[in-house]
């Protein structure tokens, strides 16, 4: 089960990177790539972090600030989320908008 949670996060992490690399648009200096290697960190940090219910959390960068979005069960697992994506390397700054249910 471990290994197929790190198999399904790679997997993950790379359609992100690819997804940025077909869409860079106007964006210089690479910063396109950064912010979707920093989202793809970051969802695989969460991925990866028990007790965290992955499916009702979206992430988002932009200019290496992370916005998190969606739905938790309870407060800790809504500031733990912030806790994990603000380690990830790269991560400026997280917006928490994560909503408990």
């Amino acid at each position: 089960m471990k290994n197929l949670k790190q198999t399904f996060a790679i997997l993950m992490a790379l359609l992100l990177v690819v997804a940025g690399c077909a869409s860079s648009g106007n964006k210089e200096g690479g910063s396109f790539l950064d912010d979707a290697a920093i989202t793809a960190k970051v969802k695989t940090a969460i991925f990866n972090e028990p007790g965290l219910k992955t499916i009702g959390i979206s992430v988002r960068t932009e200019d290496h600030v992370v916005e998190l979005s969606g739905s938790v069960k309870s407060r800790l697992e809504r500031v733990k989320a912030g806790e994990v994506a603000k380690k990830v390397d790269g991560v400026k700054r997280v917006k928490n908008d994560l909503k408990v249910l």
